[in-house]
């Protein structure tokens, strides 16, 4: 998950590389076992590659990408391993090849032999060579462990270790299921992207702005539409993510007629044809108490929850028996539920746990839409309700409720619980209409779904900064400065699940306690203290616009950015005010009145029209940053300046 940069490795010899001590590697997401062998190695600038056969050649051109990216300047190619490796050795391979058999017995490891599962082993000859071995349960094991040596090659000197890595649930990924402004074709090929480097499996198509996937779903697509689509679908197979199409019939599907199960089955031959193997029907968000045709009242008697059930089971059975009798390859149907918000005993979970083919593979939201928390007794509830493990739907980090307008959401994920993987067949993030600044929350979601148990909300947010500001630590630190002032995460209602700004919330507390209770030199360093943080939020914009971020985030992000320099601005006055109170100077008024002045035009910046589904003022750090400007002048009393002086 980590950018590529060029390290200038230089080539190794044992006396430098001995006098180095050897350190645990910080890799996202967490694998399940990491153990530090003895010595270390320089990958220096000539290489050998040993490349097992059937190892696809996107993967081979990824491994090369990485090496030059290292500073890399020769590789040459090997069938097998020689005895004594006086140059690094890079072994790729799946499965029980013999190469990797051969080099996996040289450092005494068995090879992680789960689905997507992969060992990493490295280890240093006396000669200054080593040799890395990269070897995956399958393809995607592979693609999986290469974008962990991604990570381990930003280190001045690989480490001799052994690495067994496997996904907890077996679903991770996005779900593009907001409303409003969908994402571009472009911001959707980065996210493929992104995707792989956080070891993300599955992309689902559902934006519900589609109309060809919902109001107008009976229509074929557009041929150019289509062909862009195709585009995706590549994409996300170079980058080992399951492109998902979703398709949204419930506001005018027909569950009895077969012309409408028809249609459902001609769009998704068109999608497979382009490569799509997944698909989704979402029955979310719909009126289901009432029949859209008389056809149904005829065939499943009148309507209500459990006859509701009834109807979309016989649809979505048939498709999914459609789905394998055209293409053997398919994987199971997914279907969101009308009632996904809850893990309550209803009709119509009932008749969805008694008629619905158990193959398909059922969505569910949480105990709310947007739930606070997600424990192991809530999926359980689920899994008894809806008569199989569910694939969490998570509406995080989702900015297109009201309760959003004016955020992005922005805080690590957390409160979901260590041992969710045993309950749950996966977890798909909802992101925000913006991409860039969705990866943030995503970072945390699919690193969660990877190692439940060992996941690190923190240490995972951190890593995610990094990522955007490509490896730079200035823009790492501007970027967190930022995230905090989008810590806010709400609910449906009106308590909010993650506290607002709390980094800078402790320091405005700290400001208050030295003024109410420090002596003078206690106020005056906490004084000093608020005027380095105003300068350092003041300042965070232009280090994330300066291009050492992802272009595309500081523009998603522009109008957020914006405010927070008027903010930070409005934070640099009113500490100057409080400098000049304590001081005893009149100009403590005129900096106070300047800092009123400059938090309303702040407060006043609007969000981009149509970026969201609700337009409206950008919230920065409110109830945390806005309050304590109000609040500065009643701090400490100073001398007014009499009018007309």
């Amino acid at each position: 998950m980590f950018p590529l940069v060029t390290l200038g490795l230089v080539s190794a010899v044992a006396s430098p590389a001995a006098a180095q001590p050897v350190t645990l590697p910080e890799l996202f997401p967490a694998p399940v076992s990491v153990t530090l062998g003895k010595g270390s190695f320089a990958l220096g600038r000539s290489v050998v590659l040993v490349v097992a056969p059937g190892v696809e050649p996107e993967t081979v051109a990824l491994v090369r990408t990485i090496l030059a990216s290292a500073g890399v300047e020769t590789i040459t190619t090997a069938r097998q391993l020689p005895k004594s490796p006086e140059r690094p050795h890079i072994v790729l391979g799946t499965g029980d090849a013999a190469v990797i058999r051969d080099a996996l017995a040289r450092t005494r490891t068995a090879r992680d032999g789960h689905a997507e599962g992969y060992t990493i082993a490295s280890m240093a000859s006396g000669s200054g060579g080593g040799v890395v071995t990269l070897a995956g349960a399958d393809a995607s094991g592979l693609f999986h462990a290469v974008q962990t040596f991604r990570q381990l090659v930003r280190r001045p000197t690989l480490p001799a270790l052994v690495i067994q890595d496997h996904p907890a649930m077996p679903i991770r990924g996005t779900i593009e299921g907001f409303y409003g402004a969908p994402w571009t074709m472009a911001d959707r090929a980065k996210h493929l992207d992104f995707l792989a480097t956080v070891k993300a499996n599955t992309y689902v198509y559902s934006p519900k702005d589609d109309p060809f996937a919902r109001d107008r779903w009976r229509e074929p697509y557009p041929a150019a539409t289509l062909s862009s689509l195709g585009t995706l679908v590549s994409a996300a197979r170079r980058n080992h993510v399951d492109f998902v199409y979703a398709i949204s019939p419930g506001p005018t599907v027909c569950f009895s007629d077969p012309k409408d199960q028809q249609a459902l089955e001609r769009k998704f031959e068109a999608l497979r044809g382009i490569g799509v193997h997944s698909f989704y029907v979402a029955l979310d968000d719909i009126e289901y108490t009432k029949w859209n045709c008389e056809g149904d009242k005829a065939a499943f008697g009148p309507s209500g929850a459990e006859a509701a059930g009834i109807a979309q089971s016989k649809l979505l059975n048939a498709v999914q028996a459609s789905l394998v009798a055209r293409d053997p390859a398919s994987r199971p149907l997914i279907m969101v539920p009308t009632e996904y918000y809850d893990a309550k005993e209803t009709p119509y979970k009932a008749a969805l746990r008694k008629y619905l083919d158990p193959r398909v593979v059922v969505q569910w939201t949480g105990t709310d839409v947007v739930p606070p928390a997600i424990s192991v007794p809530d999926a359980k509830a689920a899994t008894k309700a809806f008569g199989r493990k569910t694939l969490l739907w998570d509406n995080y980090p989702v900015n297109d409720y009201a309760q959003t307008t004016g955020r992005l959401l922005m805080a690590p994920y957390t409160r979901r619980e260590a041992g969710l993987a045993g309950e749950l067949t996966g977890i798909l993030s909802n992101p925000m209409n913006q991409e860039a600044p969705s990866r943030v929350a995503v970072t945390g979601v699919v690193a969660f779904a990877w190692n439940d148990k060992g996941y690190d909300a923190e240490r995972t947010w951190h890593a995610s900064a990094r990522e955007l500001a490509g490896g730079d630590a200035r823009a790492t630190a501007a970027l967190l400065t930022f995230f905090d002032t989008q810590h806010l995460a709400p609910t449906f209602g009106t308590q909010a699940w993650q506290e607002q700004a709390p980094k800078l919330k402790a320091v405005l507390d700290d400001v208050r306690r030295a003024i109410d209770h420090g002596d003078a030199s206690t106020r005056r360093q906490a004084i000093a203290d608020l005027s380095r943080e105003a300068d350092t939020l003041a300042n965070a914009p232009d280090i994330i616009r300066s291009g050492t971020v992802d272009p595309g985030f500081a523009a998603q992000a522009r109008p957020w950015l914006e405010a927070m320099e008027m903010w930070g601005r409005a934070l640099q006055l009113t500490a100057a005010g409080l400098d000049a109170a304590e001081r005893g100077s009149s100009a403590a008024g005129r900096y106070f009145a300047d800092a009123k002045q400059r938090a309303a035009q702040a407060a006043a910046v609007q969000s981009i029209p149509g970026a969201t589904r609700f337009d409206g003022p950008i919230k920065i750090a409110d109830g945390v940053l806005d309050r304590f400007i109000a609040d500065a002048p009643t701090l400490i009393a100073f001398q007014t300046v009499p009018a007309g002086q």
